[in-house]
């Protein structure tokens, strides 16, 4: 069942139904302003990564802010997106499931459609798809640049994408570089080095290209914890980074360089105290179901002496310190996730705040988009 709608617009803060997941409108727009600006007059185009949030409207702020897309992970996930208007979807995920690709053809007569591929038969059979709905999809070859996940080695990029190009109902429209193992490395030299090895990679994947007479005119990639590197690169134009929208408790222990975009924690789940079972300890209705943990437990992100100790499926144990006042009966309490995607995707409604009054409930219309 779709969940309860928590607040609507124009109620209090305190009004609010919990567990819910609320987004702090001025720090989101923070956010999203940063990553614009410091994109802008570039040369490089932004494509956010919407699997971060899966919300519409969120896409169109970004997009209102200069995006040229979004990128999404799964078929369903860009069908609703595309449903909600948007009108550039990149899905960066390789999909040989034929009715998936029959889906993605057929939205591709009234957006522009990308995906990926990293085999012959992933191309034969996306052009297959788009011949059948007669409509045209753009194909991004995807190339391994240190992640160990998908991808081709680079110096076989060129023959897959020669094959994408005489392909007749896929339009070969670049490479997809994506160093997803790198967005958490805590230092910013481990960051660095990754993003200087990922280059040499993307190089000699050109230079695959090149030789067989493929010219790319987009390398895209590119992820909240690296995106700066790839900004000043020189090979990637396109960056996809997620979850600088919200933040989160891991994003926070990767130390920041100098010169780093600060971006803010925005996202929360904010929960309320049920039980007070004595002076330090008590009982909040967020657990197991209403967060992620694969990222670690959240953070409070209000009463800093306090911490979130111990989960069971619907209650969250919260600690005080010796010196921090105790929790009261009703209390309401921001807990940061550990990891903002997953746990956005136990939401059916994000509730967007400003200073202590609800403005908007947006709805998570790709939640549970897993094909």
């Amino acid at each position: 069942m779709t969940q309860r709608r928590p607040a609507e617009p124009g109620d209090p803060l305190e009004a609010i139904e919990t567990p819910a997941l609320v987004v702090d409108l001025p720090a989101l727009e923070r956010n999203l302003d940063a990553m614009a600006a410091a994109v802008r007059g570039s040369g490089v185009r932004l494509r956010p990564h919407a699997k971060s949030h899966k919300c519409p409207d969120l896409a169109k702020l970004q997009m209102r802010r200069g995006a040229v897309g979004i990128c999404c992970q799964k078929t369903d996930e860009a069908l609703a997106f595309i449903d909600a208007g948007i009108e550039d979807v990149l899905l960066t995920n390789e999909v040989i499931a034929v009715p998936k690709l029959d889906r993605l053809a057929a939205a591709a007569l009234r957006a522009t459609v990308g995906l990926i591929a990293d085999s012959a038969p992933g191309v034969e059979l996306a052009s297959a798809a788009a011949a059948r709905a007669g409509s045209t999809l753009d194909l991004y070859v995807e190339v391994d640049v240190g992640a160990g996940r998908c991808g081709v080695q680079p110096g076989a990029a060129g023959d897959l994408a020669l094959l994408a190009t005489q392909s007749g109902s896929v339009r070969f429209a670049g490479l997809h570089c994506y160093h997803g193992a790198a967005q958490h490395l805590r230092s910013p030299q481990e960051r660095s080095a990754a993003i200087a090895s990922a280059r040499a990679k993307v190089e000699q994947a050109l230079r695959s290209l090149a030789s067989r007479g493929v010219t790319c005119s987009i390398v895209t990639g590119a992820g909240t914890g690296t995106w700066r590197h790839e900004r000043d690169s020189g090979v990637w134009n396109e960056l996809q980074p997620g979850s600088y929208v919200f933040m989160d408790a891991d994003y926070a222990r990767n130390t920041a360089a100098g010169d780093d975009l600060r971006f803010e924690h925005s996202l929360y789940v904010l929960a309320s105290v049920m039980s007070v079972p004595d002076a330090r300890r008590s009982i909040c209705d967020a657990g197991l179901k209403a967060f992620s943990f694969d990222s670690g437990l959240p953070l409070v992100g209000d009463r800093f002496g306090v911490a979130y100790v111990k989960a069971s499926d619907e209650h969250g144990v919260l600690e005080a310190s010796a010196d921090e006042a105790s929790l009261q009966l009703g209390e309401r309490v921001r807990l940061i996730p550990g990891h903002c995607d997953p746990t956005v995707n136990l939401y059916d409604w994000i509730v967007g705040v400003r200073g202590s009054v609800v403005e908007c409930v947006w709805s998570v219309a790709a939640r549970g988009a897993l094909g």
